[in-house]
């Protein structure tokens, strides 16, 4: 009741409905009944050994300290502009418009951290960082640090970013609500939101193009969740209504350029049949209308969804879960797209450009299919997304970074210095001016575990594999505890041991990748009787005792894999896969005579897998044999000679792992050597 009482004084009976009943924790804090799995709380899952457990060791020790010293320092901007109109100053913003949003996501990190680790340090920084907030904001609930400090117009043009900003701020300000039960962050996102509630909600089509990079309708969700005040699911889904709601030729002399396809205004959501335009606005739109079909279970839109899931999934996303396959093109009927989806099949390697935020909002998308479906194949784009095209954004170390992702580099392939090149770099480096992509990452490392389980109906199920411990409560608010112990994705065996269940049976739902054909599944030594099948659940339905043990034995043989024939980039060629994880070559492991293109694949080549514990962090490399092309030639085009090839023993290694060693070459797909 104390925490009732100073909701009621401090934010308004707005969160009153929800005050007694607050969890803290709760990922995802819904009992729709449109939601099949459900997510556990915040902290019930830690990792405990292995890859993710080191990955998120780099993110608490290194990568999240480190972005703090970014974004409070004179380079991030973002702090010197709240702190320059907390203290009521004239000055110059720094940095770019979003960059709000970007510290408010680097504050959401630390909190996730703060779940599992309780270090009162995170606390006391958020709270000293929250109260120069709190003074920036205005009395009427706006928020957007360049607007303000620069005296422009509000919503005066889409590229101020504005409800990307207030997106962002208001899911930070739930996540710390939910884990801390401080209200001094939620208040802020209360005021604003009431803001945007305020000036959205009567629908003046002037401000129909303002849900440009909508975060805000995952925030505005998150808070219906919260608070349980109506206002907000339906201010969520008054921003998914607004797309296509304008014709091209009204309203939009503010951003002439920021049209049609590319900013998902062509069609409305619930006619829509194609993934389109800028890759992360297409993905944090669907991403927040699955949100709104979760609580709402309209059938147009989750039909829209199944839609745009396909072509996004199954006919233009890249062999590492990464989207956008280009910087600069054209879609649809408009001319002009920017870091964006393009026509169906049409896949460059070289020049891809695959945003380091556009691959995590595309596991954020599945995140929320696999909930909504409760279909093991979203799951499996989360993890193909995770072990190749989100975490090649960071360096080993944790330091360093790319913004775009291609699948093939080539010596002085990308010039930074060339006029409009602000993101494309040919190895990591500490700060990008476009600096979205590394806090997005780091709150997405740090509530991973938060994604390796989900609360079925009738039980649990497992999503994501990495030695970790649960505890949680299944829906009926029986507790439940287990250990999970493994070294994938090195290895496919995972042992899970049941600590503590209720006595009457529930479901142990197992995630089968589609790759891991063959899995066997045994339950105290003996072999499970129900169907294992690649692609799906496999769901134990038993009476579970302390010290049940679960052993999955997923065979990780090393496969080639090749592009559908209308993907002409990679006609001939295959790239190479082990389990989850994509890997390539790259020019460290070549002859300094030899170059990317000089290297060919037989058909027949075998690998042998090597685990190096002190190599990039602990990987995984595949040994063998590739052929190099000796024969040069001049011209664009020749005619064709015998070619002349040398065998060369070298090896493989994990696509997120290149650049650890310097400027370097690399590629994923090789052409192929037939034998036949």
């Amino acid at each position: 009741m104390k925490l009732k009482k100073l909701l009621l004084a401090t934010c308004g009976a707005l969160v009153i409905n929800s005050a007694c009943a607050l969890e803290k924790g709760i990922v995802n804090n819904t009992d729709s009944p449109y939601i099949k799995l459900k997510s556990i709380n915040i902290g019930d899952a830690q990792w405990t050994e292995g890859f993710w457990a080191d990955k998120w060791k780099m993110a608490e020790q290194t990568m999240i300290p480190n972005l703090g010293e970014i974004f409070k320092g004179p380079v991030g901007f973002a702090y010197d502009n709240f702190k320059l109109l907390a203290a009521g100053k004239k000055g110059e913003a720094g940095g770019k418009y979003w960059h709000d949003g970007d510290f408010y996501k680097w504050m959401e990190s630390m909190t996730y951290l703060y779940a599992q680790n309780k270090d009162e340090k995170i606390l006391a920084e958020l709270d000293e960082i929250i109260a120069v907030i709190g003074k920036a904001q205005a009395d009427d609930g706006y928020l957007s640090t360049h607007v303000q400090i620069r005296g422009l117009k509000r919503y005066g043009n889409i590229h101020y970013h504005e409800l990307y900003n207030s997106g962002h701020l208001i899911t930070s300000a739930v996540i710390h609500h939910r884990i801390t039960g401080k209200t001094n962050f939620l208040k802020i996102a209360l005021k604003n939101a009431n803001f945007l509630y305020k000036t959205f909600q009567p629908q003046d089509p002037e401000l129909a193009r303002f849900g440009f990079n909508p975060s805000q309708i995952m925030a505005l969700v998150e808070l219906y969740r919260e608070t349980k005040e109506r206002k907000f699911l339906e201010l969520a889904e008054i921003f998914v209504n607004m797309r296509g709601s304008v014709p091209n030729e009204e309203h939009h002399t503010v951003a002439d350029n920021f049209r049609g396809d590319f900013n998902q205004m062509e069609t409305p959501i619930r006619e829509e049949k194609d993934a389109v335009g800028h890759v992360v606005l297409a993905m944090y739109l669907y991403a927040g209308t699955a949100d709104v079909y979760g609580e709402t279970g309209e059938q147009a839109l989750l039909d829209a969804l199944d839609r745009i899931w396909s072509s996004a999934v199954e006919r233009k996303m890249y062999v590492t879960g990464a989207m956008g396959q280009t910087h600069h093109g054209a879609s649809g009927k408009h001319n002009m797209v920017h870091e964006a989806f393009q026509d169906d099949y049409l896949m460059p390697n070289k020049t891809a450009y695959n945003e380091t935020c556009a691959n995590i909002s595309n596991a954020m998308f599945n995140w929320r299919m696999l909930g909504i479906k409760g279909e093991a194949k979203y799951g499996d784009v989360m993890e193909r997304v995770m072990y190749n095209s989100a975490l090649v954004g960071v360096s080993i170390e944790g330091k360093d970074f790319f913004y775009s992702n291609p699948l093939r580099m080539l010596e002085g392939g990308i010039d930074p210095n060339k006029k409009g090149v602000t993101t494309e770099r040919d190895e990591r480096v500490p700060y990008i001016p476009v600096f979205c992509c590394p806090p997005n990452l780091s709150r997405t490392l740090a509530k991973l575990s938060g994604w390796s389980y989900s609360l079925s109906k009738d039980g649990v199920a497992v999503n994501l594999y990495g030695g970790n411990k649960l505890n949680t409560k299944l829906v009926d608010g029986s507790a439940l505890s287990l250990t999970q112990e493994t070294n994938y994705p090195w290895d496919g065996k995972v042992k899970i041991t049941v600590n503590k269940a209720k006595s009457s049976p529930f479901d142990v739902m197992l995630r089968i990748p589609e790759w891991a054909e063959g899995s066997v599944i045994k339950i105290n030594g003996k072999a499970f009787s129900g169907k294992v099948e690649a692609g799906k659940f496999a769901t134990v339905i038993r009476k579970w005792s302390k010290g049940d043990v679960i052993t999955l034995d997923m065979p990780m043989e090393v496969d080639f894999i090749e592009g559908d024939p209308r993907i002409e980039e990679v006609r001939n060629q295959v790239a190479v896969q082990r389990g989850p994880v994509v890997y390539a070559i790259e020019s460290p492991d070549l002859p300094k005579s030899s170059d990317i293109l000089d290297v060919y694949l037989k058909e027949d080549t075998q690998f042998k897998v090597h685990y190096r514990p002190d190599f990039l962090g602990g990987v995984a490399t595949l040994d063998g044999t590739l052929m190099l092309r000796n024969d040069e030639g001049t011209g664009m085009y020749r005619k064709l000679k015998k070619a002349d090839f040398t065998p060369y023993e070298t090896k493989l290694v994990p696509y997120f792992a290149w650049s650890n060693r310097g400027k370097a070459e690399m590629t994923i797909f090789m052409p192929l050597m037939w034998d036949k």
